[in-house]
């Protein structure tokens, strides 16, 4: 009840503040698309069903077996979203991101309407084809915030957005828990509440304006730079190189994105080729910094790992306590690790480390206590301790991306930053099919869930042993450096 309230009362400040600025000059019409992403980025994330699908699937409504979840369903998501994921990425930013968020609020209505009234595995993997259009669209709801948004206004915005969104999954998870727990109310009808919820996210993306400009492909000419593009949310200054490395800025071509062509000066799909030529170069010039490089590969790694624990833990879950003979927790268990992971997340603000000596350090530590807590849900069969191990392995991965989140945007421009974001994301699923293709699908080994498990504590293992070696490496490089530099200046 505490979390609603906060909601309320957020809501109705921020709505308040909205009506003031409404009544301001033009130059404040950022506050009516903010309060309507904002009510769209809560029903979104408003699906209290969502952590117990596991149950629901293997309990009576379905009647699957596990091994037809496990082996058979789940593993469409990761291919469904893998081959939508790049085409999706350029839709969304040709057609101006709008018409992308109305796409998803199709593709959730669809899910559940099949989650609550068709059976079987086949009806079933269509459903996860469907989610997966869903995740491949996400990229939309944050982009939006660029075209219609002036760069003033964007840290609070995104502060606005990403708030909205963690209370959302935090009360969804406590009302579904303490519907199952209390009222005792069948998984369907918990469904039947999400599918509510996302039919007002639908309807709120009617609302939105419009926008008249993206990233790429509907660029305005250099006078007017794209919100954002001075990076005041993750740059320390607003007027820093937009180059992906401040030491190697003399070619213009290295500073960003060059204003493309308006469509109308060209054809359609000249105009295509030159974009997805410059997206070719800013990626080549971007990871040709070394720094960059191997905070995005921890990126990719690490990413493609939690997307898989967090896809099969609910499995995990249900064999240590099978839903249909003990208590299911599963909703308070995802409340707590929200709030730890938002907890996290906000501690890295306030953490003055100088990341360019011990980052990769930090990477390898988490890492490990990573692998610790995947290890420990394997080897035990208590399912409290398996909870635990849960919280503190999502604690720690958000902990993680967080400082690499900065560390790659700190220098780059925002269109770069988007585009980097996507590519790293892009590596992550192509690792996580592999992953998913030899550990998980039936055509594969077809592993058990708890061998699973193993298989990514050590994933994880050898993610901390790679950065760990790097590290050492790095610690040890920048100590001779410094001495021979001292042992220089002495001698002068």
């Amino acid at each position: 009840m505490g979390s609603i309230i906060i909601l309320t009362n957020f809501l109705l400040s921020f709505a308040a503040e909205a009506m003031g600025c409404w009544k301001q000059e033009k130059t404040n019409t950022w506050a009516f698309p903010t309060l309507i992403l904002c009510l769209y980025g809560f029903f979104y994330m408003m699906k209290p069903s969502e952590p117990f699908l596991t149950p629901y699937l293997t309990g009576p409504d379905k009647n699957l077996t596990t091994d037809e979840v496990t082996n058979q369903i789940f593993p469409v998501w990761t291919y469904s979203y893998l081959a939508l994921l790049f085409p999706v990425f350029l839709l969304t930013d040709y057609v101006r991101y709008k018409p992308v968020l109305l796409l998803q609020g199709i593709s959730l209505i669809i899910t559940w309407l099949l989650l609550l009234f068709a059976h079987g595995v086949t009806a079933m993997q269509v459903v996860e084809f469907f989610y997966g259009m869903v995740t491949a669209t996400e990229v939309a709801y944050y982009a939006y915030i660029y075209s219609v948004v002036s760069t003033q206004h964007y840290q609070r915005v995104t502060s606005y957005c990403r708030s909205v969104t963690l209370v959302a999954a935090t009360v969804a998870a406590v009302l579904g828990q303490l519907l199952v727990s209390l009222a005792h109310v069948s998984y369907f009808y918990l469904n039947a509440i999400t599918l509510a919820s996302v039919s007002l996210a639908f309807l709120c993306s009617f609302f939105l304006p419009m926008p008249q400009r993206s990233m790429f492909f509907h660029r305005k000419d250099t006078s007017e730079p794209l919100p954002g593009a001075d990076k005041g949310v993750a740059a320390g200054g607003s007027h820093r190189p937009s180059s992906c490395q401040e030491e190697k800025s003399p070619n213009p071509a290295a500073r960003g994105p060059t204003p493309q062509p308006q469509a109308g000066n060209a054809r359609p799909h000249s105009h295509m080729l030159s974009v997805l030529l410059q997206l070719a170069k800013d990626l080549r010039d971007c990871y040709s910094s070394r720094k960059l490089l191997y905070w995005s590969l921890w990126w990719a790694l690490a990413t493609a790992g939690f997307n898989q624990v967090v896809n099969y833990v609910q499995v995990l879950w249900d064999f240590r306590a099978p839903s249909h003979s003990s208590a299911v927790y599963n909703g308070a268990v995802e409340a707590i690790a929200t709030f730890l992971s938002s907890a996290t997340s906000m501690a890295v603000g306030y953490v003055k480390v100088n990341w360019d000596l011990t980052g990769e350090l930090a990477l390898a530590i988490f890492s490990v206590l990573d692998a610790g807590s995947l290890l420990l849900m394997h080897f035990t069969d208590n399912i409290w301790a398996c909870y635990a191990g849960y919280l503190a392995f999502k604690a720690c991965y958000m902990l993680l991306i967080t400082i690499a989140t900065f560390q790659i945007a700190v220098n780059l421009s925002m269109e770069r930053y988007a585009l980097m974001f996507g590519f790293n994301n892009f590596v992550a699923l192509v690792i996580q099919t592999i992953l998913t293709i030899v550990v998980v699908d039936s055509r594969g080994l077809g592993l058990d869930i708890t061998t699973q498990f193993l298989i990514y504590g050590s994933y994880f293992t050898v993610i901390a042993g790679i950065f760990l070696i790097r590290s050492m490496y790095t610690i040890i490089s920048i100590k001779c450096r410094n001495t021979t530099v001292a042992a220089e200046s002495t001698t002068h």
